[in-house]
């Protein structure tokens, strides 16, 4: 396709301004020499903690490896006040990072790529904005983001609705819900955080639950000035922990089977961990088999669901919101989620067995005929996650190939990076990349794809792209290893379920960060295996 648009020649297009995309145009610019350019339709850098301002936004990781390990002035600068990350914090962090760098020249803000679509001739990327402009770039960088596509359901008679309505990732820069009747639809990790942050400024809270979700505290502490010394004295060891263990948060993750020792010790380390606080640590650092081993995983989920009956005063909402079955969605914390529930002015609705009939001018009608009336409607119904971007945008490789047809149903790649007959075209947090703290996950890819890029222009190739055969056999791998493990058996967002017609699939690689390092390791020191270069892809 060609543009009236003369076009802009660059080495490289990046998409996407949050952890990815700031490091990726640094690698790129800073550290390569090669023209970079990058988009983000944000007025700012932070990705998805520019979006998602909603009350309450907190990483789940501990705020001293919820950040960037690659520059160690950088590291010894930073500060952090307490054991947990909020969003502004993140955000004043990563516009500190592309400040520092100096990278905000670099990026186009305010700026929505709609296509890329490749050259065949040319070896190129024709890449096009909703400005008008037109790239043309020998590498694309896709760093979109996981979870920054809006799932937002389609609710019967929404359009009626006189009040309010906002999604949490796209929450108005100081909206204040004070004094408002307010419903939430949406109990996941986001769900959990408005609610919590909401229930004391509101007049009125209807949580609308689906699906109760096993949660645990997240453990947001104050830290010391000493605290941060002793870490940032420590910071060689963390990172190299961080970088060999399986999900990167910073604990030693446990190898003991849970059933291997006495029910009096199994709560003890319970209680220890529901004491520290952290999801992931509950999962990871208690037993080694929670996720693969449902006796084991009964044992985890059984304690959270007693802690619960614990907390919540009235048996009928305990029970609205206590989850059965598997511990098997992402390991959720948070800071106070049920005992909200305690308060006067907070209300369950359980609508797995009391369904939403429809939303009228003044609130959500349940089927038992209740009005539950309300001034705003905050939707917490998540993303389409990791592919949902991409299937938004036009992206044509070889020969006018749709990623939408590439894909089908699937999403696959090779690495969670590349994808066949898409040249020169990589993928930051792709499908069948690593389930991890994200921030050590995106600089492995961010640091890999760098390292190939320098390696292409070093050998003079045109293009670099796997082979159908390697992203078949790495999305084989991927399903492999999530068939050990307890997160298949449930529906749930990391396998594309919360998408209404999605077809659920494997969208993680499960085996951990360490080993996933040394697959890239290795594949690159056996000449690049399971790639193919321009000098042996057909014209």
């Amino acid at each position: 396709m060609t543009s009236r648009t003369t076009p802009q020649i660059v080495d490289a297009v990046v998409i996407g301004a949050g952890f990815g995309g700031i490091y990726a145009v640094h690698k790129l610019h800073n550290e390569l020499g090669l023209t970079t350019v990058g988009f983000d339709k944000a007025d700012g850098p932070g990705g998805t903690w520019y979006w998602n301002r909603y009350p309450g936004a907190l990483s789940d990781t501990e705020s001293h490896v919820y950040r960037f390990s690659f520059d160690e002035d950088l590291l010894q600068d930073g500060t952090w006040e307490h054991t947990y990350i909020t969003q502004p914090e993140i955000l004043d962090y990563l516009e500190g990072v592309v400040d520092r760098f100096d990278l905000r020249r670099h990026f186009r803000f305010g700026t929505e790529v709609t296509s890329a679509v490749y050259l065949d001739d040319q070896a190129l990327w024709e890449v096009t904005t909703d400005t008008g402009a037109v790239y043309r770039a020998t590498y694309v960088i896709n760093a979109v983001g996981l979870l920054s596509a809006i799932n937002f359901p389609d609710l019967p008679g929404l359009d009626t609705f006189e009040g309010e309505t906002i999604h949490t990732a796209a929450w108005p820069e100081g909206k204040d819900l004070a004094g408002r009747r307010v419903g939430v639809i949406g109990t996941g990790s986001t769900g959990q955080q408005v609610v919590t942050a909401l229930a004391p400024e509101v007049e009125h809270l209807t949580v609308f639950v689906r699906t109760p979700q096993y949660s645990v505290p997240v453990g947001k502490r104050p830290v010391t000035a000493e605290q941060i010394d002793a870490v940032k004295a420590d910071y060689d060891r963390i990172w190299s922990q961080v970088k060999k263990s399986s999900v990167a948060f910073g604990f030693e993750e446990s190898t003991v089977p849970a059933m291997s020792v006495s029910e009096q010790e199994r709560r003890r380390v319970f209680e220890e961990a529901w004491q520290h606080g952290g999801g992931f640590r509950f999962m990871f650092a208690t037993f080694g088999d929670i996720a693969t081993d449902e006796e084991a995983n009964e044992a985890a989920a059984s304690f959270i669901r007693a802690k619960i009956a614990e907390v919540i005063e009235d048996p009928e909402t305990a029970r609205t919101l206590t989850p059965t079955g598997l511990f098997a969605r992402r390991p959720l914390c948070d800071d106070g989620y049920h005992r909200v529930f305690n308060r006067p002015n907070v209300d369950a609705v359980g609508i797995k067995e009391n369904p939403i009939r429809e939303v009228t001018a003044n609130g959500v009608v349940t089927e038992d005929g209740v009005l539950h009336e309300l001034d705003v409607l905050v939707f917490a119904t998540g993303f389409d996650a990791v592919d949902g971007n991409y299937r938004r945008m036009e992206i044509r490789g070889r020969g006018g190939l749709n990623i939408n047809d590439h894909w089908g149903g699937q999403p696959t790649s090779y690495l969670g990076i590349s994808t066949a007959n898409f040249p020169n075209w990589f993928m930051v947090l792709g499908p069948n990349g690593p389930f991890t703290n994200l921030p050590p996950s995106i600089e492995t890819q961010v640091e890999w794809i760098s390292d190939t890029i320098a390696y292409a222009e070093r050998t003079g190739l045109r293009a670099i792209e796997p082979t159908p055969e390697a992203e078949a056999e790495w999305t084989d791998t991927c399903t492999e290893i999530a068939n050990m493990t307890v997160f298949t058996k449930v529906d749930s967002w990391i396998f594309g379920a919360n998408i209404p017609g999605k077809k659920p699939s494997v969208l993680f690689y499960l085996g951990g960060l360490g080993n996933y390092r040394a697959v890239l390791a290795d594949v690159t020191a056996d000449g690049y295996r399971g790639f193919e270069s321009a000098d042996t892809i057909a014209a």
